[in-house]
């Protein structure tokens, strides 16, 4: 199964969880759609980042768009990535509650 994987695109693929900006619009998104405006107010970032960083997600096809009339509506691409973030989810409540925390060496 993981003979011929591409470890290069695994490692672009996972850097997107890694980046606090990113997960926090992925895990936004959880429940139902958004429009830009409500991943802002969600996340409270700013719009011009936001705006940034959904155009990566949706890149790596992380996160779907939908054009609304003059709105850009986002998903989560549930096919998927709802059992990635569900697996990741239940890996660190079974492991992760003290330990997960990586020191950087100063």
């Amino acid at each position: 199964m993981y003979k011929h994987m591409n470890i290069h695109s695994c490692e672009h693929f996972f850097k997107n969880f890694s980046d606090r900006t990113r997960l926090a619009i992925i895990t936004s998104l959880i429940e139902k759609p958004l429009s830009v405006n409500e991943i802002v107010e969600k996340t409270r970032n700013e719009q011009s980042n936001v705006s940034h960083q959904l155009k990566k997600l949706v890149h790596c096809k992380i996160l779907l768009s939908e054009r609304q009339g003059k709105r850009k509506i986002y998903s989560l691409n549930n096919k998927t990535i709802s059992p990635i973030l569900e697996a990741a989810f239940n890996h660190t409540k079974m492991n992760c509650q003290n330990t997960c925390n990586i020191q950087k060496n100063d």
